[in-house]
């Protein structure tokens, strides 16, 4: 059995926050902003948009894409760091949303890699026997993990989710998810963390607030060098070359190293799904959200290979490798 993807849904906020906006509340400029990132713009949840509402919303549009139904679906995966409740997970309130009646759900979270991560274990269960439908999700809502007086961070990120439906079909072809390839390096955590948590308190018993931080030019450092690890890993895995490569999906974390990427695997610029400069860092929705704004609006198409690859804070980072 292969792992298809059938259909890619997103969704966005309503809410639009420019840089200029951003440069009104911490010392920064549109100009500062766009150098070092290449971001434009995000997209922030408010009042009763939730990491559920937004994974609801992304889901029944990659059903549709897909043209399958919530009856079609026995496996839904959630990658977020932002979930709206310690427990149930957001893979069971989506159930519950959708009016899903069987299956099971659960959570990943593997920070900006959250999404290659539930790939990746859907993808396994998909091959194993233990489900036909899946739904795989990024969502994300880290405007409310940020410390909006750090320009360093809190200019990075956006709220959004993404989905995508995968179909277990007996394939003698090449079609669906040809590998996943997943690594973590734990000692290097406290470049890239979130300071509080469920049940955590400072030393006079007070909650700890959870805001983002972030070591950026060694996150920048790793980056570049992991995910040109795992780039390699997932075409040697596979016996191809980088000219095999139609489209790269990557993460969208930094211009630069998109563009940096996109150059290793000589790619022309226009055979990279670039998003950052409207939707910023969305964390783990951010490559689905770029996947299906690709393939609803045709440039990626039935039959071309996708790399997909993220790091994310832990250090965890990975690669998927999928021939639409």
């Amino acid at each position: 059995m292969r792992s298809v993807l059938a259909g890619a849904g997103g969704f966005l906020p309503g809410r639009v926050v420019t840089n200029d906006e951003m440069a009104a509340v911490v010392d920064t400029s549109d100009a500062w902003i766009r150098d070092r990132t290449g971001i434009h713009q995000r997209y922030r949840a408010e009042g009763a948009e939730t990491t559920t509402s937004m994974a609801v919303a992304a889901a029944r549009k990659a059903l549709d894409a897909a043209g399958a139904s919530p009856d079609d679906v026995d496996l839904i995966i959630v990658g977020t760091s932002t979930p709206d409740q310690a427990f149930p997970s957001v893979a069971v309130r989506v159930q519950a949303a959708l009016g899903i009646q069987k299956g099971f759900g659960f959570d990943v979270s593997a920070a900006c890699a959250g999404f290659v991560y539930a790939l990746s274990i859907a993808d396994e269960m998909i091959r194993a026997g233990r489900a036909r439908g899946a739904l795989v999700i990024g969502a994300e809502v880290f405007s409310r993990i940020l410390d909006y007086t750090d320009r360093g961070t809190c200019v990075l990120f956006g709220d959004g989710a993404g989905a995508v439906f995968l179909r277990a079909e007996a394939s003698e072809g090449e079609q669906g998810i040809l590998s996943t390839h997943l690594h973590a390096q734990g000692a290097l955590g406290d470049i890239l963390y979130v300071d509080g948590a469920i049940g955590v308190a400072d030393s006079a018993g007070q909650p700890l607030p959870g805001k983002l931080h972030m070591n950026g030019r060694e996150v920048f450092r790793h980056a570049v060098q992991r995910l040109s690890e795992s780039v390699d890993e997932a075409l040697a895995h596979n016996n191809l070359d980088r000219g095999a490569v139609d489209w790269l999906v990557p993460h969208q974390a930094n211009i630069r190293i998109i563009e940096g990427m996109g150059r290793k695997l000589g790619l022309a610029p226009e055979r990279v799904v670039i998003t950052v400069d409207r939707h910023a860092n969305t964390s783990a929705a951010s490559i689905p959200l770029a996947l299906a704004e690709a393939m609803g609006d045709g440039r990626i198409k039935r039959g071309q290979l996708v790399l997909m690859e993220a790091l994310g804070g832990g250090l965890v980072w990975g690669s998927a490798l999928v021939r639409i």
